[in-house]
């Protein structure tokens, strides 16, 4: 199972310049396909600030009744600024790592950040 980090939506989104790349790996493995409730709500924010509220509503309709969203567990919260501290994560990058491992899930991304991590956690980078 993939959590798929917000970049790789984004780059669909907003149509850049990697997302036919990013498409081919959603459409491939769409039956392990995780979002974090983070990734959903940083989209959402994203894109409403960008005035594409229709972009955010198809993507809704699209993509959530295929993919399971997973949150961090509450008693989790307390280890992100240790992740911060150890591993040099901001918070929403210590956010995905903590759900992926909370989860047992891989991350997938374009953030090289994840570079910190891929010797604690399985990381594929598109």
């Amino acid at each position: 199972m993939y959590l798929v980090d917000t970049n790789i939506f984004l780059e669909i989104l907003l149509e850049q310049e990697k997302k036919e790349k990013c498409k081919k790996f959603l459409n491939e493995n769409i039956e392990s396909l995780c979002i974090s409730d983070f990734s959903l709500h940083s989209i959402g924010v994203i894109l409403f600030r960008n005035n594409k509220e229709e972009v955010f509503k198809n993507f809704v309709d699209d993509i959530i009744p295929n993919i399971e969203i997973v949150t961090l567990p509450k008693n989790s919260y307390k280890d992100l600024p240790k992740v911060k501290k150890t591993l040099g994560l901001d918070f929403d990058d210590a956010y995905q790592y903590k759900t992926a491992e909370q989860h047992n899930l891989k991350i997938v991304t374009m953030d090289k950040d994840f570079e910190k991590v891929k010797d604690k956690i399985t990381i594929i980078f598109l």
